[in-house]
């Protein structure tokens, strides 16, 4: 079976109200990709990358694709990698052919009868807990969005950016404060300062500091603490913080992985399937970190299919206790014809039918692609 052609799908949808959107009302950063093969089946990928920079991908790497295996995920992507070195290595052109891997394990699924969780390698779960993903607000507000989530069933949650680091310790720690009192004491929180933003303002110091408050509301992890690129900051403050420390949300293929790995500079990594090189790359990424015993938890701020591809990455690993769950998400529920619930533990059951073993809804892409 072989690849016929893949086109971009650009999704649409409302930027949350909380949200700093730089690019527009309606800023436009999903885009899923679908791959036809040359025998009629189809299958949908996701990409964190805005619809001209995928499409301008997919025609760089036409001639690649056009007649290659539609059934061989991890020698068809990795030919494309190998061949786009000076293209746009770790970029845009590494987003676009993470979605196109991800349809291709979902495209092997579907010839062999097999979930993409078996494909590789096995089931370690049945199960496993999503944390209810928000933006921060305001001390007063924060309660009442993590409220909503947990009337929807789930028992962990993560806010991050907002108000976060960008005014006072004082607020910092009401919004914790705040988001513990709502939840309880048993539920899972998560803080995330988002230093991916723009200019992040703080280091070491702050961080460490910010840790220390965070350990006294039983935080479960603090998440991009310092800038995205700051190694030699994280393994200090992975080593000396009272809270877990977790990053690499914008980190791209295995290589870059590697060095946060072996230095041990955190005690959570969060590979983004939609970015890192698709299902091939986070799964070799994922085994490579279970042997220096640290956790993955993938990052998943993305849609539905990206969901997905988590759940199957999860099942199959070892070292996976939660997926991320936007929650509202439009790019997410919307896509699937019926969407994922939750069970009365707030647990998300793994799905077990051929390839990804969900059905997609055409009139959701539809509506959220404009046609």
């Amino acid at each position: 079976m072989k690849i016929q052609s893949i086109r971009a799908i650009p999704l649409y949808g409302k930027a949350y109200e909380d949200w700093p959107a730089r690019y527009g009302e309606l800023e436009q950063t999903r885009t899923l990709v679908e791959v036809v093969t040359d025998e009629g089946l189809t299958s949908l990928g996701s990409v964190y990358t805005s619809a001209p920079l995928v499409a301008a991908a997919l025609e760089l790497l036409k001639p690649l694709y056009t007649g290659a295996s539609a059934i061989d995920p991890a020698a068809t992507t990795e030919m494309l990698h190998q061949n786009t070195f000076w293209q746009g290595r770790g970029g845009s052109v590494t987003h676009a052919i993470s979605g196109i891997d991800m349809a291709l394990w979902d495209l092997l699924g579907q010839v062999t009868g097999q979930p993409i969780w078996r494909l590789l390698g096995g089931k370690y779960r049945d199960k496993i807990q999503p944390y209810a993903s928000m933006l921060m607000v305001e001390p007063e507000l924060m309660g009442e969005k993590l409220l909503a989530a947990k009337a929807r069933g789930f028992r962990a949650f993560k806010m991050g950016w907002g108000p976060f680091g960008r005014h006072s310790a004082k607020k910092d720690e009401a919004i914790v404060r705040a988001a513990r009192e709502a939840i309880g004491d048993t539920d899972y929180l998560m803080v995330d300062a988002g230093a991916s933003d723009a200019f992040w303002g703080h280091g070491y110091k702050w961080a460490l500091e910010t840790a220390k408050m965070l350990k006294d509301y039983d935080v479960t992890w603090f998440e991009e603490a310092l800038r995205p690129d700051d190694i030699d900051g994280h393994v200090e403050l992975t080593k000396h913080s009272p809270v877990h420390i977790a990053s690499g949300e914008v980190l791209t293929r295995r290589q870059s992985f590697l060095p946060w790995i072996e230095r041990r500079a955190v005690d959570i990594l969060q590979p983004d399937v939609t970015k890192v090189g698709g299902l091939t790359e986070q799964h070799r990424i994922g085994q490579y970190a279970d042997d220096h015993n640290i956790l993955v938890v993938p990052h998943g701020w993305n849609t539905g299919v990206g969901l997905i591809a988590d759940l199957h990455l999860s099942a199959a690993a070892q070292n996976a206790k939660f997926v991320e769950y936007l929650t509202p998400e439009p790019y997410l529920e919307e896509l699937f014809e019926t969407p994922p619930t939750l069970d009365a533990d707030g647990l998300l059951t793994i799905p077990t039918g051929p390839g990804y073993g969900v059905k997609w809804s055409a009139e959701g892409i539809r509506r959220l692609s404009r046609g």
